[in-house]
């Protein structure tokens, strides 16, 4: 991909803590998603759980030190921060701090019971009271406009939809279809009008066009939610969301040359947990149908996500380095 990184004039950047962007916190659900990605995969494909682990150690870092960086922010410069919850677009990346915590509640199930249930009780509540303060933002607005709208609108209430897949093992059944209810419901409404958008309207600046494989996230992990909630039985229900899963993967792979031409921007981390996402249901599929077309093609997914996900992390790593990922407006 081209390695032209957007870098800001230095004078933009006094101070990397006042830029600090909350869009930093989808670096810990790309990492916790290729987490969950190889432990699926060790299970699956029977080889040692050592990758997994590894992964974990890292995102758990990840999580640390940006919630840390981000809470030293709110401390220095709440003014910043209010500034940011109010932005159109990167409000939106505030409930990715909820979403990884929910995440981690799902990598940590077998490791740490006890802290995996409170990482999930804290994360589906600041998760729904996200949703419900975004909800109250959009119905009440008096600035947001139709081009403000893109994929990232999904994050706040469809990333309920997650709550499921750690909320069933813990016992928490009836918590669990309210979250993926809600999810479901605004997947449905908020994709038909983010693709209004897409079509009659201005199209997505080049930043943003990463965001585009969110769209694969709601039905790939609707599908992994909708099979623990069912006890892990595959109904027609169930392959609807997997194959529009599937559908939206290749909607993306079409479109392939368009994303090796963009610069990078943070956005990028939006290929990483959509992707992991789709690998979990694919081995998920392999699982519950026995079919070698699965077990090859969820081979191909981990290594596709586990190579992006390296490459992001180098890309960000550069990008921290050169100050280009501060955001001054």
């Amino acid at each position: 991909m081209n390695d032209t990184v957007q870098q800001p004039p230095s004078s933009q950047v006094p101070d990397r803590l006042r830029y600090f962007p909350v869009s930093f916190f989808a670096v810990v659900m790309g990492c916790m998603g290729l987490t969950l990605a190889w432990q699926k995969a060790s299970v699956v494909l029977q080889f040692s759980p050592l990758p997994s682990q590894l992964l974990l150690g890292l995102s758990v870092i990840a999580l640390i030190a940006i919630s840390s960086i981000y809470l030293l922010k709110i401390i220095k410069h709440r003014d910043v921060v209010i500034k940011e919850f109010h932005h159109p677009v990167k409000l939106s990346f505030f409930p990715a701090f909820s979403i990884a915590l929910i995440l981690s509640s799902v990598a940590t199930i077998e490791l740490a019971p006890s802290l995996s249930e409170l990482l999930l009780l804290v994360g589906a509540a600041l998760q729904l009271a996200f949703t419900l303060s975004v909800l109250v933002r959009w119905i009440h607005h008096d600035h947001f406009q139709v081009n403000h709208s893109t994929p990232a609108w999904f994050i706040p209430v469809v990333g309920n939809i997650l709550v499921p897949i750690s909320g069933v093992e813990h016992g928490y059944m009836e918590l669990s279809w309210f979250f993926f209810s809600l999810g479901l419901l605004f997947w449905l409404i908020l994709k038909t009008m983010v693709f209004n958008r897409l079509t009659f309207h201005d199209p997505l600046p080049e930043k943003l066009l990463p965001t585009l494989f969110i769209f694969i996230a709601p039905p790939a992990v609707g599908f992994i939610s909708y099979l623990k909630l069912q006890g892990g039985e595959l109904d027609s229900f169930g392959r609807i969301l997997f194959y529009i899963a599937s559908f939206l993967v290749l909607l993306m792979l079409v479109q392939l040359p368009r994303f090796t031409k963009l610069s990078f921007y943070m956005s990028w981390w939006a290929y990483s947990f959509p992707l992991a996402a789709f690998t979990i249901s694919v081995f998920w599929m392999y699982q519950l149908t026995g079919l070698g077309f699965f077990h090859y093609l969820g081979i191909v997914m981990l290594f596709v996500v586990t190579s992006i996900v390296l490459l992001l992390l180098y890309k960000t790593v550069c990008a921290v380095r050169k100050g280009a990922v501060f955001e001054v407006d």
